[in-house]
This record gives structure tokens, sequence and C-alpha cells, in this order.
């Protein structure tokens, strides 16, 4: 193993999600009312992330927009999850840009999910480099 190769993969929506519920009971709004919660707390992350861990290598990985194949063969599969909410669907492209702007390779594969493509990733680059998963 390569102690000087340092991989993130990040889950893009548990970071989007626990950036927009950090800021619940004051919410970050622009002037013509947009909350900006998700994108600010985001990118705050991955600031403080490559600042302090200074990966030599990154990606950010996201649940594809299409149905997974998880959810068309087991139909409970996230039966009782609440719809996402408006502000964090407003907010995913400009996070989007911002990754980009970055230089940060977005993984997002149609019928798997973050978890699924961060895993696969993990395990074909674990004797390459040490992983660290977000």
């Amino acid at each position: 193993m390569n102690e000087d190769k340092r991989l993130f993969l990040l889950d893009a929506y548990v970071l989007i999600y626990r950036a927009y519920f950090a800021f619940s009971k004051t919410r970050l709004v622009k002037s013509k009312g947009q909350n900006v919660s998700a994108v600010s707390g985001f990118t705050s992350t991955l600031f403080d992330l490559m600042r302090r861990e200074k990966p030599t290598h990154i990606a950010v990985v996201f649940d594809a927009a299409a149905e997974t194949t998880r959810a068309a063969e087991h139909s409970f599969y996230k039966a009782n999850r609440q719809e996402m909410p408006e502000d964090i669907q407003t907010s995913v492209p400009y996070i989007k840009e911002i990754i980009k702007a970055f230089h940060i390779p977005i993984l997002e594969y149609d019928g798997y999910e973050a978890d699924d493509i961060i895993g696969t990733v993990a395990k074909q680059k674990r004797k390459k480099v040490i992983l660290f998963l977000w």
C-alpha cells in the first residue's frame, strides 16, 4: 500500500442532507429567498476536508436519478423514506457546479446508488491507495 496516495470517496447526499439539516433552525437564505444551507454547508465541508486531509485523489458520488436496481428488485426498499425536500432538490445543481469548479470527478451511474459505487471503487483501489469513505 502506498502511504502517499489518499483517496476520498464522498457520498454526496449524506453530506448534502447533513449540511441542510445542520442549519434547520437558522436557515441560510439569499436575499431572493433561496435556501442555500445545503450549498453552503456542503462547500464548507469540502473546503475543510481539502485543507485538513489533503487528499491526493477524491471523487464525489451521487445516487443515480434513475431507479436503482435495488429499488426495482425490492419494492419495500426506501418505502418509508420521505421525499427529498425541495430546498435540497434545487441545491443539487449548484453543488454539482461547485464540485466541477474544484475539478473533482462526479461519479453517478444509472441503476446504482452511491454506496454501491463507493464499494466498487474501494474494492478496486484498496491495494493502491489508502481509502477514506465519507
